[in-house]
C-alpha cells in the first residue's frame, strides 16, 4: 500500500431490462453487448453483489475467475474495482485470472469464501463475435439458486447507481498478496492471485488413488492417452495433473494454452466441434481420449479407433463402477441424481443397486440442494457434465479421473467396459437434436401448441406407425419438479411423451443466451437384447424423430431443414 487512499466513486446509471440470469446466477450475451453498452456489466455485477446481504458482504472473501476468453481480464478489472468498492474484504483470483469453474467451486467451499463470481459462456465461442458471462456461485460453491437469481434480476431492472475504485490497479501474474487503502475503509481491501491448480489438485488427490493412475499411464502396459483442452481453462490442469501429476507424456496434450478466442475454434466437447481429437483417436494409437470445454465443467470420453461414450452411457458406467474410487469406498453412495432429459441409463443402475434416483430439471443448482442435504452422491446430464458430492460443480477433469480408475481397477479397454455394461443392462440408444438460434417468439409458440396436443386428454393412447414400428403413447406430462428438501415447485421443465415400450420422446425450450433460443429434441430407445447392441443410434431412433418432427411440425415453423447440432 502506497500514497494516499484509492476513492470509491457511485456512478450513476439507468437498469436494462434484460439481465435475468438464465438459471444459476448466469447472464451469458454477446460478449459486443458487455463491451459495447455503456455500464452493461457493472450493472449486473452491482446487481449480484448488491444481492449478498449487507452484513454477508462486508469483509467477506469472495473468489474470481475466468475462462480466459476474450474480455476476460477487462471483466476481472471491473470485478475487482466494484468488489473493493462495495465492501468484500478479500478476493481470492486465479494467476492471469484463470480458474475452471470445478476450481472455483473447490476453493469457495474450502475457505469458506461468500460466494464466487466466474466470467465464462461455458462451451460457447469466444472473440469479440463469440458471448461473453458472467456466473454467480453461492457459498456451498454451486450455482446460484432460482430465488438468488430472481433476487439479482429484480435489483437490475431499478439500479440507479453502481459503486467503483476506478483508479485501483492489480497485477494479475504476480503470485500472492496485494493490499489497498480504501478511502472511508477502516481495513485495507487484499487481493491474492492463486495458482488455479494446487488447491484443486490436492482436492483430487484425496479423492483418488494417483498411484494406480500413475502406473497405468507410466507402467510397462502403458495406457496411451490424448486430451484436447480446446485452448480453453483446462490446460494448465492437464498438464499439471495428468502430464506433471501422473506422468503422462507432455505430448498427450493438445491445445493446452489457454486462447481469448479458442483457437477460432467452438470449445465444446463433443462429436461436432472435437473434431481434431476425433480424428486423432481413430488412428488407433491411443487407447483413451478425452475433450473439455472452455470453462473445463464439461468432458467427453473417446476409446481407442474413436469409440464414443455418450454422456447418458458415462454417468451410468461411472455410477456401476463407484467402487473403483477410494472416496466413495470411504464415503459411501447415497444416492443418484440426473437430469429429466437424461437418459434412464443411470436408473437401471441404482435399481440394481437399490439407490434412490432424483430426476431434476436442467441445472446444476437442483444437485446442488440435493447433495447438501446428503441425498446425493453422484450425478449428471446428457449435456457432457458429470461430478459428485465433492464439489457443487459438473468437473471435466475428475471425470476423466474416474475413468482412468476404472480401467485401472478393471483392466479393460473403454470399449469394453461400455459393452460388459450393456451386457448387463441393456443399451440406451438416444440422442439429442439441437435447434439453434430461433427467434424466441416462434419458438415460445412451438411449445405452448405442443403442450397443448401431447398434454390433452386424447393424445395417450395414440398409437403412430412409422415403418414397420408402431408406438402407443403410455403417458405424457410438463414436468415439474418438486425439490424434496425445501419443497420448492419448478414448473414447465420439458414435455415429455413416454411410449408403451419405454421408449422417450423429450422437448425442451433453452434460452441461455437470452437473445435467441433454442428448442431441444430427445429421444430414446432400450435393447436389451445383445444382438441389438451394435446399431447407428439415428438409425435406431429415426422412426421416433419422425414422430417428433411430426407431432411438432418444428421444421415448417421454423423454415429450418434439419438440426444446428446432432450429439
Amino acid at each position: 500500500m502506497e500514497g494516499s487512499p484509492i476513492p470509491v466513486l457511485t456512478v450513476p446509471t439507468a437498469p436494462y431490462e434484460d439481465q435475468r440470469p438464465a438459471g444459476g446466477g448466469g447472464l451469458r450475451r454477446p460478449t459486443g453487448l458487455f463491451e459495447g453498452q455503456r455500464n452493461y456489466l457493472p450493472n449486473f455485477i452491482q446487481s449480484v453483489l448488491s444481492s449478498i446481504d449487507l452484513r454477508d458482504r462486508q469483509g467477506c472473501t469472495m473468489v474470481v475467475g475466468s475462462d480466459g476468453r476474450y474480455f476476460s481480464r477487462t471483466a476481472t478489472e471491473i470485478v475487482v474495482q466494484m468488489a473493493a468498492a462495495n465492501g468484500i474484504g478479500r478476493l481470492i483470483i486465479g494467476q492471469n485470472g484463470i480458474l475452471s469453474t470445478p476450481a472455483v467451486s473447490c476453493i469457495i467451499r474450502k475457505i469458506k469464501a461468500a460466494g464466487g463470481i466466474i466470467l465464462t459462456a461455458s462451451h460457447c465461442p469466444g472473440g469479440p463475435g463469440g458471448e461473453f458471462g458472467v456466473k454467480f456461485n453461492v457459498a456451498n460453491g454451486g450455482p446460484a439458486p432460482d430465488v438468488v437469481s430472481d433476487k439479482i434480476y429484480q435489483i437490475s431492472k431499478t439500479i440507479e447507481e453502481y459503486a467503483i475504485c476506478p483508479d485501483l490497479r492489480i497485477d494479475l501474474s504476480r503470485l500472492g498478496r496485494q493490499e489497498f487503502d480504501l478511502e472511508n475503509k477502516f481495513k485495507p481491501f487484499r487481493v491474492e492471485i492463486v495458482d488455479p491448480v494446487d488447491i484443486y489438485l490436492n482436492l483430487l488427490r484425496t479423492i483418488f488413488d494417483f498411484n494406480a493412475i500413475k502406473s497405468l499411464l507410466t507402467g510397462p502396459s502403458q495406457l496411451k492417452i490424448r486430451v484436447d483442452a480446446m485452448h480453453g481453462v483446462m490446460g494448465p490442469y492437464v498438464r499439471k495433473v495428468l502430464c506433471d501429476e501422473l506422468g503422462a507424456p507432455a505430448n498427450s496434450a493438445i491445445n493446452c494454452v489457454p486462447l481469448e478466442d479458442f483457437g477460432g475454434q467452438h470449445p465444446d466437447p463433443n462429436l461436432t466441434y472435437a473434431t481434431t481429437l476425433l480424428e486423432a483417436m481413430k488412428g488407433g494409437e491411443y487407447g483413451f481420449g478425452a475433450a473439455f470445454d472452455a470453462d473445463g465443467d464439461r468432458y467427453m470420453i473417446l476409446g481407442q479407433n474413436g469409440f464414443f461414450v455418450s454422456p447418458s452411457d458415462s454417468l451410468a458406467i461411472i455410477a456401476a463402477n463407484l467402487s473403483c474410487i477410494p472416496y466413495f469406498r470411504q464415503m459411501g453412495v447415497r444416492g443418484f441424481g440426473r437430469s429429466m432429459p437424461t437418459s434412464m441409463a443411470l436408473d437401471r443402475v441404482a435399481k440394481s443397486m437399490k439407490i434412490p434416483v432424483y430426476e431434476t430439471p436442467a441445472g446444476w443448482r437442483f444437485f446442488s440442494n440435493l447433495m447438501d442435504s446428503g441425498r446425493c452422491s453422484l450425478c449428471g446430464e446428457e449435456s457432457f457434465g458429470t461430478g459428485s458430492d465433492h464439489l457443487r460443480e459438473k468437473d471435466g477433469l475428475w471425470a476423466v479421473l474416474v475413468w482412468l480408475s476404472i480401467i485401472a481397477a478393471r483392466k479393460q479397454s473403454v470399449e469394453e467396459i461400455v459393452r460388459d455394461h450393456w451386457a448387463k443392462f441393456g443399451r440406451h440408444y438416444y440422442c439429442r437434436f439441437d435447434y439453434v438460434g430461433l427467434e424466441p417468439k416462434t419458438t415460445y409458440y412451438i411449445m405452448r401448441d405442443l403442450e397443448a396436443l401431447v398434454t390433452g386428454k386424447s393424445f395417450v393412447g395414440q398409437q403412430f406407425a412409422v415403418g414397420s414400428h408402431v408406438y402407443s403413447v403410455a403417458k405424457t406430462d410438463s414436468f415439474e419438479y418438486v425439490d424434496p428438501v425445501d419443497g420448492t415447485v419448478t414448473k414447465k421443465q420439458g414435455l415429455r411423451i413416454i411410449f408403451s415400450d419405454a421408449s422417450r420422446l423429450v422437448f425442451r425450450l433453452s434460452s441461455s443466451s437470452g437473445v435467441r433460443a433454442t428448442i431441444r429434441l430427445y429421444a430414446e430407445s432400450y435393447e436389451k437384447d445383445p444382438s441389438g447392441h451394435d446399431q447407428e443410434p439415428q438409425a435406431v431412433l429415426s422412426p421416433l424423430i419422425a414422430i417428433a418432427l411430426k407431432i411438432s411440425q418444428i421444421h415448417e415453423r421454423t423454415g429450418r431443414r434439419g438440426p444446428t447440432v446432432i450429439t
